[in-house]
């Protein structure tokens, strides 16, 4: 046989296993990019959406440690360690908030109420039908960008290019609507101190 007819024989042979890959490549971005959205959701279900945040940003630096397992394995461990963190924060909170426990009955008895008095409720809720109906009354157009503005939180601009009008339109929408406003709730209010 031709020395050059065949294939050269590797110098090493080769391993079983792929060659680990050099840091940085290991994969382990790509899959906390692709679990970390699932992870938060999971968390959620559980405790409130800026704490499962921080309970996944958490578990995902721990799950550094094991950054060379293969996926399935990581997505295992990362699901345990964010609940052992989840449990953790839980106990930590528990025994925080013991000490501070107030018994009511011993040091607040006879306190007043911080809730509204049933006078003041139903003064706040009258008026917030007053207001309700002063909106209601406006013009269709002008009810509909005032609301974009002070509900929809919408700028002139934004609401401009919604409606398909110009932005001093907008503006003049906005001005009309607090005139009627203004005027609507003056003649609806209710009398106050005698007439002042």
């Amino acid at each position: 046989m031709n020395a050059y007819s065949d294939p050269p024989e590797p110098e090493h042979p080769e391993p079983e296993h792929p060659a680990p890959r050099p840091r940085g490549d290991d994969g382990f971005e790509r899959f906390v990019l692709e679990h970390r959205e699932a992870l938060v959701r999971f968390l959620s279900k559980r405790t409130g959406e800026e704490d499962a945040k921080d309970i996944a940003q958490e578990s995902l630096v721990r799950l550094m440690r094991y950054r060379g397992q293969p996926a399935e394995q990581l997505k295992l461990l990362m699901y345990r360690i964010a609940m052992n963190e989840f449990n953790d924060r839980g106990r930590r909170q528990q025994s925080q908030h013991a000490s501070a426990h107030v018994s009511f009955d011993q040091h607040f008895h006879g306190l007043p109420s911080a809730d509204l008095a049933h006078d003041q409720r139903v003064a706040n809720q009258q008026e917030l039908a007053r207001v309700r109906e002063a909106i209601l009354r406006l013009p269709t157009k002008c009810r509909q960008v005032y609301l974009l503005n002070r509900i929809e939180g919408m700028s002139y601009t934004e609401i401009a290019r919604h409606c398909g009008i110009s932005i001093k339109a907008v503006e003049k929408h906005i001005g009309r609507a607090l005139v009627l406003l203004r005027l609507h709730l003056r003649e609806n209010l209710p009398d106050m101190a005698g007439g002042a």
